[in-house]
């Protein structure tokens, strides 16, 4: 099988899909590994890392998509990817689509078979490909919350932890995932006063025991959360509805009821944004105000740390590579029922329920459209 890296080209994206290591366990499975030439170079890793391993470097993104059968990819394919690609390609890739009709439209009419990192399930129903961006995109987070804090970048001039004889700031995690959970983590080390809040009692039970008892666990309610909302200092959300898209868990009204300056970070804008007032922004332009709260909006938070983020991300999605370039996708969902999951979209068809009933048109079952893709048209 051809496998190819593409260089990423969204804004301020510095990973890569794939490392020497998963160049390296292709390659002597006996697939061959075509990457873009400097696809690596935003995650320290030159070309020759690449080739020492045993894959091929090739001058641009049409040279990739024109030769491999199966694209792996770190983010959702911009506007001149999605014209590259063909009904014979298999795009692995985190998508997103609940949140993106019109890339979910393009992606449709490539005719390709896309698969989702984020809702690849594992025996347990969580998200085994989703988990390590999570885990970084949630530190980022209070990082990048205490940062934006701070007087001159337009917050309330506030420590986070604090000093002795002056108060920590409080922070509020809506949400007690993989993300909420490496948030609140980081704000209890830089000693903050932390209230976390899910909706889940069990999961509740697990956080109060991870956390020693130093945060507060709550209850989600819309009261609950907005009788905390005036004593908090950043609100990070981190809510995750699998495939779909996130509710929003505080209202434009309910800004009045928070301290000027305060600041908000949405780490659910990637599935739409858990605060009405949220919309996507960049590394480059992080940031935008709304009624005096400053909202941290973006869509790609690991891709500021991506020498961690892209070795976490082959780690993880390296079995799911190597199993599609075995056997194929149809192959592949048959004997990995969670992988079926991660199936979006065959053949001008979609075939997973959250995104079809977003855009507003029919599923498909991914095993039935797969069947009915030619055979040598992966």
């Amino acid at each position: 099988m051809k496998v190819g890296v593409p260089a990423e080209v969204k804004a301020d994206e510095y990973r890569v899909a794939l490392t020497p290591a998963g160049v390296r366990e292709l390659a002597d499975a006996g697939h061959e590994v075509i990457v873009q030439s400097g696809a690596g170079e935003g995650s320290a890793i030159a070309d020759e890392r690449y080739t020492e391993q045993g894959a091929r470097i090739v001058p641009d993104a049409q040279a990739v998509f024109g030769e491999a059968e199966l694209i792996v990819k770190v983010k959702e394919p911009q506007p001149q990817e999605v014209a590259l690609l063909e009904s014979r390609h298999t795009l692995f890739t985190y998508l997103h689509l609940a949140a993106a009709p019109e890339l979910t439209r393009g992606l449709m009419a490539s005719g390709a078979t896309c698969v989702a990192y984020e809702t690849v399930e594992d025996a347990r129903g969580r998200l085994p490909l989703l988990a390590p961006m999570s885990e970084v995109a949630g530190k980022i987070a209070t990082q990048a919350g205490a940062f934006m804090l701070e007087k001159p970048l337009g917050g309330r001039g506030i420590l986070l932890g604090g000093v002795p004889g002056v108060a920590a700031a409080s922070v509020m995690v809506i949400g007690g995932g993989v993300v909420g959970m490496n948030a609140a983590f980081i704000a209890l080390g830089m000693e903050a006063t932390v209230y976390v809040f899910d909706r889940n009692i069990d999961r509740l039970r697990e956080l109060d025991i991870a956390f020693g008892g130093r945060a507060d666990t709550c209850f989600a309610t819309t009261l609950g959360i907005e009788q905390r909302l005036p004593d908090v200092d950043l609100v990070i959300g981190a809510v995750l509805v699998h495939g779909a898209r996130a509710p929003h868990v505080i209202t434009r009204a309910q800004l009045g009821l928070m301290k000027l300056g305060a600041v908000l970070v949405d780490v659910s804008i990637d599935q739409g944004g858990c605060f009405e007032t949220s919309r996507p922004t960049t590394h480059s332009d992080p940031t935008y105000e709304v009624d005096g709260i400053t909202h941290y909006c973006v869509t790609n938070m690991p891709g500021a740390v991506p020498i961690t983020s892209t070795y976490a991300l082959t780690n993880a999605t390296m079995p799911y590579v190597l199993e599609l370039a075995d056997v194929g996708v149809l192959g592949a969902v048959t004997s990995h029922p969670g992988l079926k999951l991660g199936v979006n979209i065959v053949a001008g068809h979609v075939t997973y329920g959250p995104v079809a009933e977003a855009v507003g048109v029919a599923v498909v079952d991914a095993e039935e459209a797969l069947a009915g893709v030619p055979a040598g048209g992966f």
